[in-house]
């Protein structure tokens, strides 16, 4: 639309003849996109991009569209006719548009208003069989196609696992990550996954990289990693955020947003090849390359070919003989492949995408010990603090070319959040988890509804629009008010203030006639809601960081997987004990690192022994 209409002379001089044009960053601008799309679902009963909408000049909409051909085709109106017939209109009809603008403003604010009720435990059965039941038993995954990798889907079902032990329900999780991994969604020569695959078995992608995909990706291959201990996980995951290092870091330590599918005009161009040319690049090596990796004469796409694994088994290519081999081949394409026309890449730091990012990065840190991962997390976080924060301690959105905007959105105060607490529990730094609690305050402090409770999109302080809405919905990210519900969960365990958990319970109070209704919608919400009735856990270490008894403690810890444990660590500082008060007895036993396991608000005899403090924490 943007090339057939907005870049038309023709489209232009109509457009601006009659009209006041504004293009919106989505995602600069996520509070405009969701309100408008809001209205786009309500007219029209259904949604996407391009969103095209005519509003009054007082930001009311009357007319909402996707894409608009430039002239009538196919039934489909033109850009062009349309702009003609709603200046007419304006001219002729003006009160009549006037009034259905009004309507429109007034049944979506109705709409916004949440009725309250309880969330029965039985929800979490109900959010599993939904899963369950759309789940793809041969490609993985939770549709037909296109298939989206919601990786937010499969972090509810590792913690359903854990909760229940049912093994078909791992293996639901390892199932789809395999299939993703072996499809052409993940870039095997590059790294990094695509936005999602347009077909039912991950081959064909949607070839545009997403950095909150890659970010949440990372942490479900991570986590299935501590599950399994199956290495292909460790390694996917290392790839993906090798990727974001390589790929997607401002040198100043902020992740970029993403890149897109084309170059030079062409979907994919960058990704795919010629048979030819992988025998060109590779020689003797092609045909046992291609034996691996599905190349043919003809291609799998457009007469191309996107690498891939499907139908291969993982495990034979653990082989080190196999993997050496095919590792050099990819070396080879890779730096063939470099001297293409990358796709554009988007260089606005979001503060949201970076916060996931951050999480991802820190938690694969401490499960795989590898200093380099929570390095970047530290850089990002300082990146944000040194960039973006306004003079007024306020939050801000999106970074590009040493101008910061906007002020910050529910999405960019909870996904912080969550980034600062991974970062708290892989370092144990205090001054993470301090910037948490301060962060979290000031969340609540701006977006919290004190009427009807719950968490609103926007600020208090934040430009007045047509609506002040919330969201709940887990779409392709996890909803704000579901992070930041978890986010509160965590903080009031790991610092003992109680007040804090019922905020988590307002959240589900609030939208709990929206989730009864259509679990599979707000599946990271239930794992929230799973979380806070699940009995609360702790585990206390106490001694000195760099001795190496507390450092094998730590990573006893680190290798297991304890969604609903939270791990402290007790370095008997002034500022430690005023984070977390609880923990002042908890402290060092016979000069020795001492670990503390509680359950409950009770704690079972300290130990020093790392083999009993191993046993502890297995059961």
């Amino acid at each position: 639309m943007e090339k057939e209409s907005f870049e038309d002379n023709e489209v232009a001089e109509l457009l601006n003849k009659y009209f006041v044009a504004i293009k919106v960053d989505r995602e600069e601008r996520p509070d405009i996109d969701n309100i408008y799309m809001s209205v786009c679902q309500a007219i029209t009963g259904s949604g996407g991009w391009p969103l095209t909408i005519i509003m009054t000049p007082d930001k009311k909409p009357f007319f909402a569209g996707t894409y608009l051909p430039k002239k009538t085709q196919y039934g489909h109106m033109g850009l062009m006719e349309l702009l003609d017939k709603i200046n007419a209109m304006w001219i002729e009809k003006k009160d009549a548009l006037l009034e259905s603008s009004n309507n429109i403003v007034d049944f979506l604010q109705n709409q916004t208003v949440d009725k309250k009720g309880k969330i029965s435990e039985n929800i979490i059965k109900d959010a599993y069989d939904s899963l369950r039941n759309s789940y793809d038993p041969v490609f993985g995954g939770f549709s037909s196609a296109p298939k989206f990798p919601t990786p937010h889907n499969l972090s509810f079902l590792l913690r359903y696992y854990k909760a229940k032990g049912d093994k078909e329900v791992l293996q639901m999780v390892e199932n789809t990550l395999d299939s993703m991994y072996s499809g052409g969604i993940f870039d095997h020569i590059g790294f990094g996954f695509s936005r999602y695959s347009v077909d039912s078995k991950w081959l064909v992608p949607h070839f545009e990289k997403m950095l909150y995909d890659n970010a949440l990706l990372a942490i479900i291959y991570t986590e299935t990693y501590q599950l399994t201990y199956k290495n292909r996980y460790k390694e996917i995951a290392t790839k993906i955020l090798d990727y974001i290092l390589r790929d997607m870091t401002h040198e100043e330590g902020g992740f970029y947003s993403a890149e897109d599918a084309d170059s030079e005009g062409v979907e994919g161009k960058f990704y795919i090849w010629d048979k030819r040319e992988i025998e060109d690049v590779l020689g003797e090596e092609a045909s046992f390359f291609n034996e691996y990796y599905e190349t043919k004469e003809k291609g799998n796409f457009e007469g191309e070919n996107i690498i891939n694994l499907i139908g291969e088994d993982l495990e034979e290519l653990e082989n080190e003989k196999i993997k050496n081999r095919l590792q050099k081949s990819m070396e080879k394409l890779f730096n063939y492949r470099e001297k293409r026309v990358h796709p554009h890449k988007d260089d606005k730091i979001l503060t949201a995408w970076n916060g996931l990012m951050i999480a991802a990065m820190a938690y694969a840190g401490r499960v795989f010990q590898v200093e380099k991962y929570k390095e970047a997390a530290d850089r990002a976080i300082n990146f944000i603090f040194n960039n973006l924060i306004n003079e007024q301690g306020r939050l801000l959105c999106r970074y590009r070319e040493g101008e910061a905007a906007n002020l910050g959105y529910l999405d960019d105060y909870a996904f912080l959040v969550f980034g600062l607490i991974e970062m708290y529990e892989t370092t144990f730094e205090s001054s993470y988890l301090r910037k948490a609690v301060e962060l979290n305050d000031d969340m609540l402090k701006y977006f919290w509804d004190e009427e009807n409770s719950g968490l609103f999109f926007s600020g208090k302080d934040s430009e007045e629009l047509i609506l002040k809405s919330k969201e709940i919905y887990d779409g392709a990210i996890p909803s704000g008010n579901s992070v930041a519900a978890m986010n509160i969960i965590r903080l009031s365990r790991i610092t003992g203030d109680k007040k804090l958990e019922q905020k988590a319970g307002e959240i589900f109070n609030t939208f709990a006639e929206k989730i009864n209704e259509v679990p599979a919608a707000y599946i990271n919400t239930i794992s929230a809601f799973l979380t806070s009735i699940t009995p609360e856990t702790h585990v206390v270490i106490a001694g000195n960081i760099n001795d190496n008894s507390t450092k094998a403690m730590i990573s006893e810890i680190n290798k297991k997987f304890l969604p609903f444990s939270e791990i402290i660590f007790n370095d008997e500082s002034e500022e430690i004990y005023k984070l977390i008060p609880f923990i002042k007895n908890n402290v060092v036993v016979k000069n020795k690192t001492t670990a503390y396991v509680c359950k409950n608000n009770s704690c079972l005899a300290p130990t020093n022994d790392l083999e009993e403090f191993h046993n502890l924490i297995s059961k």
